[in-house]
């Protein structure tokens, strides 16, 4: 039986040892947690094909230079000399333009899609209710310019065959009589969906614990050794570990492990905040997007999270209120009934979005060593691109027909 190691244990290490188990493979999973505090439990649970625009887009630079003087700001970059970051922003400038919005649509559209069904399936199986949910997601706007780009978002999203619908304020308040709202419309985002990501990830872990996978965790992989074009061994401490083949699904850490195998990849981590609310009244029935404020908002297991932010910056275990606190002001702007509280700092969950340049995911084998799978770069889109990525994986080790074209996503790409 061929063996893989998989390095990390979160929504796209999991679900390629998932689908890997399923063919067959002897997987065993590594990681330098404990398996319960990666991105794939905060996140805010959405399932997005709506998300076929890149980071990397037209007007991105701009924000970002604007919100970079607001200590509020949903987007964030802190300056620094890293040489990394400085790489990676230049790479950002080059691939913000329209011409690599419209190369990148469809690609992301297929891996979403993809891993929607897959969810689909999953949810199916015994085990695995995580209350996955198909009433999608509405992004309510406030600004006549806000709706005008949601407009013409949804334009776009009709002509790739996504379904979308321009709301006005009534037809918004109909879908939640109960929730006082003050937009001036939205766009709703029928092609979507969520789930809650707690759920989702212990029955990954139980059922794969359950046959045959083995988990290793708290152990952080200090070394790499290769012979040839091939891994030979992985090191964590005194401890070596052999395998087939490998995967590195490590997220922000991605760039420190693949360095190890003399691979370079270009990533930043994106931290992100979330906390949760109860919200006994269930006003809330359809997840949100604050389209000006870029807040999401999840009806979550009987209560609400609420998430956002992008901050790019070095891995760092710092909270910064003052983002925490723009998600907490802009909630009541849009829903003058909903106020949440200014959480305490150890009940805010923050996580780190491996954000390529480019604004698309890593996926496919190395060409530098033949028997490494990269899987990486998912930014905001790691639950949601999760399932796919982790078939794609297995197809690919397996060398069987992929259930589609990995060209876009090759660490090897310019």
């Amino acid at each position: 039986m061929s063996k893989v190691l998989v390095i990390g244990g979160g929504i796209v290490g999991l679900t390629s040892a998932y689908y890997l188990q399923k063919k067959g493979f002897e997987v065993t999973v590594l990681d330098k947690g404990d398996l319960s505090d990666n991105c794939s439990f905060g996140n805010a649970g959405m399932i997005v094909p709506s998300h076929f625009i890149p980071l990397a887009a037209p007007g991105m630079l701009s924000k970002g230079i604007r919100w970079m003087f607001n200590s509020k700001s949903p987007f964030y970059v802190r300056p620094s000399l890293n040489p990394s970051l400085i790489g990676w922003g230049l790479k950002f400038m080059k691939h913000a333009t329209e011409k690599h919005v419209a190369q990148s649509a469809e690609p992301l559209r297929d891996l979403s899609l993809l891993s929607k069904r897959l969810y689909e399936d999953l949810s199916k199986e015994p085990g695995f209710n995580f209350e996955l949910t198909n009433n999608g997601i509405l992004a309510f706007y406030k600004t006549e310019q806000a709706g005008e780009e949601e407009a013409h978002l949804a334009d776009k999203a009709k002509a790739l065959g996504l379904d979308m619908a321009v709301l006005s304020a009534a037809e918004c308040k109909a879908l939640q009589p109960d929730l006082n709202l003050d937009v001036l419309g939205a766009v709703h985002y029928r092609c979507d969906a969520h789930l809650y990501p707690g759920k989702l990830m212990n029955a990954l872990l139980t059922y794969l614990r359950g046959n045959g996978v083995s988990f290793v965790s708290g152990k952080e992989v200090d070394k790499i050794e290769s012979a040839g074009n091939k891994i030979t061994k992985v090191f964590t401490g005194a401890t070596a570990w052999e395998a087939d083949q490998y995967v590195i699904a490590t997220g922000s850490w991605s760039p420190a492990v693949a360095k190890m195998a003399d691979l370079k990849i270009s990533l930043m981590p994106g931290k992100g905040y979330s906390f949760m609310e109860p919200e006994p009244k269930q006003r809330l029935t359809i997840p949100a997007l604050l389209c000006e404020a870029r807040v999401a908002i999840t009806p979550m297991n009987g209560g609400i999270r609420y998430g956002g932010t992008m901050e790019l910056d070095s891995i760092n275990n710092r909270v910064n209120m003052q983002r925490v606190k723009g998600i907490v002001e802009s909630v009541p702007q849009y829903f003058p009934d909903l106020h949440p509280a200014l959480p305490d700092k150890k009940d805010i969950w923050y996580g780190f979005r491996p954000s390529s340049p480019d604004g698309l995911p890593y996926i496919g084998r190395s060409t530098h060593r033949k028997n490494l799978i990269i899987a990486t770069g998912h930014g905001m889109m790691g639950l949601s691109l999760g399932p796919a990525t982790g078939l794609l994986v297995s197809q690919i080790i397996a060398e069987e027909k992929l259930q589609m074209s990995v060209e876009p996503f090759l660490v090897s790409r310019s």
